[in-house]
């Protein structure tokens, strides 16, 4: 085994020169196991993977004594038992972490995976901002942090119930600095053995914005309008403002040296149009009902990046200071 305190450039050396061998993940952790880490999670599991799930109240006790249902649009499928804790710190030999809480939540999530951090695992972040590695990386050392993204729209319609409404389930993720990589490559192999559409694109960073770009701007607009993506989309002024907060986004990406295409606006609104009438974000979902959102992570990113760049960002600032107030109140509450 290779000692946990070796320096990155040591690290990623040995993962270079095939002396660390990643023939096959034996243990997998979704950390997070709401509607994308229960749909990847149990797909993965229903594989035939070893996988534990980190949860928490009544979801997880509903996993622990009735195992875990999925309703999807590719499929349904229940799993009579799975292995879900509250506790990471209880876990051994996790070869690889799916993390799949709230941007939030990322930190602290971090912090508790610290003791379970061995000196082959590596974290893969699925969250919708572009914070996400450069948070991992300062708490538990560039070398175990992955860039990732995911697809899908999906949630807990009840505990121990995950219910899959649209969009085809896909996962993309690579190493910080593209180089490849044998890790990337057994994730790879792993997750289309599963069922799920994946990949390691050319540029991680790359494809995280062009994420970013859609999903920072819909779940804003959904979130003020508190319409489903096929009604805001369909209305001329809410349409204007979606291309408009879509060319901002563009813009503060190009500033900091993401390539973005020329075409990806309207690619954007292109990929918008294809999605189901009744779509609706999850940050989106959490403001609707009152809970603490991913609003800061996407629109306040939007908005302090503008500012940072003197780049006007007009729709993502009228949206985040219109949705400000009830956010402060959700998080008060949690408090």
């Amino acid at each position: 085994m290779v000692p946990y305190h070796l320096s990155s450039c040591y690290y990623i050396l040995l993962l270079q020169s095939g002396q660390i061998n990643w023939d096959v993940l034996v243990h997998i952790m979704v950390f997070g196991s709401g509607g994308v880490g229960g749909y990847f999670g149990g797909k993965l599991a229903q594989a035939g993977e070893l996988v534990t799930f980190i949860a928490r109240g009544e979801h997880l006790q509903a996993m622990q004594t009735s195992g875990l249902k999925v309703d999807s649009i590719k499929g349904d499928f229940t799993l009579q038992s799975v292995v879900a804790t509250d506790d990471p710190a209880k876990i051994n030999d996790v070869d690889v972490i799916l993390l799949c809480v709230k941007t939030w939540q990322v930190t602290r999530a971090a912090k508790a995976i610290i003791p379970i951090i061995g000196s082959n695992t590596f974290i893969v972040p699925l969250e919708n901002g572009v914070d996400a590695p450069s948070q991992l990386a300062e708490i538990l050392g560039r070398e175990h942090v992955l860039g990732g993204l995911c697809r899908i729209a999906s949630h807990i319609a009840s505990p121990g119930y995950i219910r899959h409404t649209g969009i085809g389930p896909y996962i993309a993720f690579g190493e910080l600095d593209n180089r490849p990589s044998l890790r990337s490559q057994a994730l790879l192999k792993v997750l289309t053995q599963a069922g799920i559409g994946a990949e390691i694109p050319a540029d991680i960073m790359l494809a995280m914005w062009q994420k970013f770009l859609f999903i920072s701007t819909v779940s804003g607009i959904g979130a003020v309008t508190r319409v489903p993506i096929g009604a805001f989309r369909s209305h001329p002024g809410t349409r204007q403002m979606l291309e408009s907060a879509l060319q901002d986004c563009c813009s503060l990406a190009r500033r900091q040296g993401i390539l973005l295409p020329e075409d990806s606006v309207a690619n954007s609104l292109a990929y918008i149009d294809t999605l189901p009438y009744d779509t609706i974000p999850s940050l989106q979902r959490d403001i609707m009902e009152g809970r603490p959102s991913e609003l800061e992570a996407q629109v306040g990113t939007i908005v302090r990046m503008g500012q940072e760049y003197n780049i006007p960002t007009p729709v993502h600032t009228m949206i985040y200071h219109s949705l400000l107030p009830q956010e402060s109140i959700a998080l008060n509450q949690l408090d």
